[in-house]
């Protein structure tokens, strides 16, 4: 079984219960903060993509001949802002500057002032618990670590 937790995730000399604690909190809500932007973005695209297949409707409602209406939707509807004055593209670049880009900063400036930049952790502190059993709930095990890690260099053993 490969070393746990491997040192890359390895808590630093000198880094306390809390300190891990609260950068794993920190971890959390960037994460948290990636699932919304790609909800976000996935708005973007989806409107996007709407506003397009409208443009076609658009066109085929002439060529139908409901000219009133179809003159309707596309002075009304169609290009029409998501938010005042704001396309999609506007409000996700208005995110990414004004949250994304300090929020990542942050938590990388937490990471590497707190734990050296290691990532996860307290994530990889639980992975020994639950497969160790010191973990009130957990049992030892699983054995399922395999001794080659595709992709890291590393030869299989």
């Amino acid at each position: 079984m490969p070393e746990q937790p491997d040192p890359g995730h390895r808590r630093p000399v000198g880094a306390d219960d809390g300190t891990v604690e609260a950068v794993g909190k920190v971890s959390e809500a960037y994460e948290w903060m990636i699932r919304a932007r790609g909800s976000l973005y996935a708005f973007h695209q989806e409107l996007g993509r709407a506003d397009l297949i409208l443009g076609e409707a658009v066109l085929q409602l002439r060529a139908a001949g409901h000219h009133d209406l179809a003159d309707r939707v596309a002075t009304e509807w169609l290009g029409r802002n998501a938010l005042p004055d704001r396309w999609t593209f506007e409000v996700v670049e208005a995110f990414d500057d004004t949250y994304w880009n300090v929020a990542v900063d942050l938590e990388r400036e937490v990471r590497e002032t707190l734990l050296g930049g290691r990532r996860h952790v307290h994530e990889s502190e639980m992975k020994v618990a639950r497969r160790d059993g010191s973990d009130d709930a957990a049992l030892p095990g699983p054995d399922d670590d395999v001794a080659d890690h595709p992709g890291d260099g590393r030869p299989a053993t």
